[in-house]
């Protein structure tokens, strides 16, 4: 039974690093089947930071709920690491970084692996874009070429992050739904799912809802819906993937 819990972002207004996140992670983790300690964290898209600072800002807010962090980059075995992992986390950067390096590790197929098997999934940001079929709605520069825009398949949709409607004033490029609709207008049967900050998805097994303080927003070719906060979402995982 897959168990995720995909957040729009690692800060929410004008809280501190994974403050809004915490009672979140801390609930997900208490309601999985096997007692969680560990948390693997997967610091690859980290650009601007080495993998040891990026790990060092993540652990607070994980040592605060009872748990111990370890990233995967101190370790000898990255691979072994994923299938011994209590639960996985992803955090954001760079989505292209990211899923470069992952490819590069060799790390996707076993990551898809522990989490079909019931390991616990937490991704931001970055981290969560790649819980959908393709890396193709992130909102980040291509700084980097990966082997492949597919990503971990997770969930049977794309994911936008960082969703914010509409056109800041002074603002003469295209706003998040021109850039959606435009992936969409050359990928007509795909669904994107718009994350606003502050927010994030709840998967167990296949129930699906939206936690947090706002609604969402679903695009297809032909129009967009709203989605309710703590409302049952669960069609959205009968697509089938692509």
């Amino acid at each position: 039974m897959s168990r995720l819990l995909l957040l729009s972002s690692s800060k929410a207004g004008d809280t501190g690093y994974l403050d809004h996140a915490k009672p979140l992670i801390d609930d997900f983790l208490k309601a999985n089947a096997t007692p969680v300690k560990r948390v693997l964290f997967i610091p690859f898209a980290g650009v601007g930071k080495s993998f040891d600072a990026y790990l060092e800002q993540v652990r607070p807010a994980f040592n605060a709920i009872g748990l111990t962090v370890e990233g995967i980059h101190e370790s000898a075995d990255p691979l072994q690491a994923v299938h011994q992992a209590e639960a996985i986390a992803v955090g954001g950067g760079n989505t292209f970084a990211l899923v470069k390096r992952l490819y590069d590790a060799h790390l996707l197929t076993a990551i898809r692996q522990r989490v079909s098997e019931g390991t616990p999934y937490i991704g931001w940001s970055a981290g969560s874009n790649i819980a959908g079929p393709t890396l193709c709605t992130t909102n980040d520069m291509p700084i980097v070429e990966p082997p492949s825009f597919q990503t971990l398949g997770l969930v049977p949709f794309q994911i936008n992050p960082h969703f914010l409607s509409g056109k800041p004033a002074g603002h003469n490029g295209e706003s998040r739904e021109e850039r959606l609709n435009e992936y969409l207008a050359l990928n007509p049967d795909a669904l994107v799912v718009a994350l606003r900050e502050g927010t994030a998805l709840w998967r167990e097994g296949d129930t699906l809802r939206l936690v947090g303080e706002f609604d969402g927003l679903t695009f297809t070719a032909s129009q967009e819906q709203t989605l309710q906060r703590d409302c049952p979402l669960d069609h959205l995982l009968e697509r089938q993937l692509p």
